[in-house]
């Protein structure tokens, strides 16, 4: 059994590999490849992907799986050799569902697609994106079809991202959830506006950058395997767990644009360069789902970047880089500013508070979208009516409404967002209700600029198990009961309720 597992190791190396190799490409598309190669990247993109797919669902890994079951029986169920046979025929089974063709035409479109919005939204043009979007949905109904039987033609777009949760699960949660943030937001927006003007001001790029570069370092990013560059949209990618690399984008006069991305892409790293290197190559490598993936870049941009603790240390810093544009900034102001409740219309720079009823309305769209109950011509319209429902704001043009999230013009529609709400979720659970009470002196070193034993304990019982376990498996593991979205509730309470005096 050991000759065959180790040839299954193998060839699911030689997929990986060809992945990878896709990875890179795409990667080299969002951030340094000049326009006129978008034709052949995507063709390049879709050809590794399809051979990739091909030779994982090859009848010989098939057989391999077929041989090795009695032998994965007889391990306990979390030893490494169980699981990585466990999670690879759980794949394969998926995968084997799915023909080759239709992976290289999804490729190619989604490729393609991300080309035109990156030119369509700046220039506002929701016009020339659109049939490339009703196009991503029809691949994306195709896609969930190749798997029938399912409650909701979302379910297996979910399952893809967050392995076990249907759309009926995430609504659910995102029902209870939004039952309490509602009356929050009501009271915070009925206090007097925060000034935020210190974060508007001249903030030059280099001296942006390199403050979120010792930021990063502080943290545990490890540059001697990761880089950081900038995209249209921040993006974390890996291709091996001794190459992971972040992207971030930078406006000169907001100056939590690259400082909060840049900490939120730093998390989804540091995950991946924590697990185990034995685990290199095999699915058992990455993170388990989107909603763990975001927990850890949400912890460490919002919980421990937006906190009172990191800022009491890295605040005279800050001020040492922008004298002129924060030295007669009070640390109380600065703290209120990064915090400040408000409606707004971009997800990515949304507060805390709010930034969930942003994710709630993009997860409902996509559950229309994929009934057919929203076309895509009218989408643009429906999302201006939800952001006047929901946040009482209006997008006054594409650019800030419909066409800022790349997700649906470089992916799916259909689990594309439901993970950072989850993972809002997960973050309060995993450091407030575990971490923190494991490890009181964290809050102690967070005040000196330390996160020693913060990185520690995630990588100890998060990152190191990589995909080794399923997301409710490991929550269980980690908080010793099911998803729950009072810790999280109740940190957003605490937190917001002493800044707004409720």
């Amino acid at each position: 059994m050991e000759t065959k597992l180790k040839e299954l190791k193998t060839r699911l190396v030689e997929v990986n590999d060809l992945k990878s190799a896709a990875g890179l490409l795409q990667w080299d598309q969002e951030t340094y490849m000049p326009p006129g190669g978008a034709p052949a990247r995507a063709r390049q993109i879709a050809t590794l992907q399809r051979l990739a797919h091909e030779k994982f669902t090859d009848a010989a890994i098939g057989k391999l799986l077929d041989d090795l079951r009695s032998y994965e029986e007889s391990l306990p169920y979390d030893s490494d050799e169980a699981s990585l046979i466990r999670v690879t025929r759980r794949d394969y089974e998926r995968a084997v569902k799915v023909p080759p063709p239709f992976i290289a035409r999804l490729y190619d479109h989604m490729s393609a697609s991300y080309q035109v919005w990156a030119e369509a939204r700046p220039a506002n043009d929701f016009a020339r994106v659109r049939p490339y979007l009703e196009k991503t949905l029809d691949l994306s109904r195709q896609l969930a079809d190749f798997f029938p039987g399912y409650e909701h033609i979302a379910d297996p777009l979910i399952d893809y991202s967050d392995y076990g949760m249907k759309a009926s699960t995430v609504r659910a949660i995102f029902t209870g959830l939004r039952e309490q943030l509602v009356p929050l937001v009501q009271a915070i927006t009925g206090q007097p506006v925060v000034d935020d003007a210190c974060l508007h001001q001249t903030f030059p790029e280099a001296q942006q950058l390199a403050f979120g570069l010792e930021v990063m370092k502080r943290f545990g990013y490890d540059f001697e395997r990761g880089r950081q560059d900038k995209s249209h949209h921040p993006f974390t990618t890996e291709f091996s767990i001794g190459d992971v690399r972040i992207t971030t984008r930078v406006k000169e006069n907001d100056l939590g644009e690259a400082l909060f991305s840049s900490m939120h892409e730093a998390g989804h790293a540091m995950y991946e360069q924590g697990v185990r290197v034995d685990f290199e190559g095999t699915p058992l490598a990455g993170g388990t789902s989107s909603g763990i993936h975001e927990s850890q870049s949400r912890l460490w941009e919002n919980i421990i970047g937006r906190g009172w603790g990191f800022w009491r240390f890295f605040y005279p810093r800050l001020q040492a880089v922008f004298p002129d544009q924060l030295g007669s900034v009070p640390l109380e102001t600065f703290y209120r500013a990064i915090n400040k409740v408000e409606p707004s219309l971009i997800r990515t720079d949304a507060d805390e508070v709010t930034y969930n009823l942003h994710v709630l309305l993009r997860f409902d769209f996509e559950l229309e979208l994929l009934e057919g109950r929203l076309a895509v011509r009218d989408l643009p319209e429906a999302w201006r009516e939800r952001f006047r429902a929901d946040l009482d704001v209006v997008p006054p043009d594409d650019h800030d409404g419909v066409l800022q999230d790349v997700h649906w013009y470089g992916g799916l529609i259909g689990g594309a967002f439901q993970g950072y709400t989850l993972g809002n979720i997960m973050s309060a659970a995993f450091f407030f209700e575990v971490a923190l009470r494991a490890h009181p002196e964290i809050t102690s070193e967070t005040e000196k600029g330390k996160f020693g034993t913060l990185h520690s304990w995630l990588k100890e019982n998060i990152y190191q198990h990589g995909h080794k376990y399923t997301p409710s498996e490991l929550i269980e593991r980690v908080t010793g009961g099911p998803l729950s979205v009072e810790p999280y509730v109740r940190y957003l309470r605490d937190k917001y309720g002493e800044l707004y005096g409720l």
